[in-house]
């Protein structure tokens, strides 16, 4: 197991603190956190990156727990599931609206908010390339600010309109571009399974 500011363990322990009804079902994980560890490289979490890389990841089992199989979680009933997703979405945005950063508050409010409609619209069971390709993005965003194209992008994707996917895409490569991420949006499209070659090369 890795250590805290490179892993899951810090999640994890946090999970457990308190005896709570979660607590029995945590388990560790060996899964390398890359959406954290983005987030945490980028120049906005240079005061806190290992706060960033936690709260990304907290965000991001929230969601795991609501849709796809968590990491840190087993043996759960779904009602328990959705309950601890929704105490990891609250956790993560409650602890950066700590940190004052209501720019990051408001970016993944907005991904938790849009993978629930893509979720809501689409059929069970349907792998839809636009939630990995939003993940990216609002990545990006929280680690080195939003511009104005993934503000647009967010806005299309909410309306329906098509081609976001590709939109998304763009603007995360750019953003990590500009901020000397590329490497690190790499490792992370990989992990959640979308395709390398889905990001474009922005040089």
């Amino acid at each position: 197991m890795r250590s805290n500011g490179t892993s899951l363990a810090s999640l994890a322990a946090l999970l457990r603190d308190g005896e709570n009804v979660i607590t029995p079902h945590v388990v560790d994980s060996d899964e390398e956190p890359t959406l954290g560890a983005l987030a945490a490289a980028g120049p906005r979490a240079a005061k806190a990156p290992g706060e960033y890389l936690l709260l990304v990841e907290a965000i991001r089992e929230g969601y795991l727990l609501h849709y796809e199989s968590p990491r840190l979680l087993k043996g759960a009933d779904s009602d328990l599931r959705l309950l601890a997703g929704d105490y990891l979405y609250a956790l993560g945005l409650e602890r950066l609206a700590a940190r004052g950063d209501l720019e990051a508050v408001g970016e993944l409010a907005d991904l938790i908010s849009l993978v629930a409609q893509i979720h809501a619209e689409d059929e069970p069971g349907t792998s839809d390339e636009r939630i990995p390709a939003l993940w990216l993005a609002s990545t990006v965003a929280v680690a080195a600010g939003a511009s104005a194209e993934h503000v647009e992008a967010k806005e299309a994707l909410r309306a329906g309109e098509p081609g976001t996917t590709e939109t998304l895409a763009g603007v995360a490569a750019e953003g990590a571009r500009r901020a000397g991420l590329g490497d690190a949006l790499a490792r992370a499209a990989e992990s959640i399974g979308f395709a390398r070659e889905g990001l474009p090369d922005r040089g």
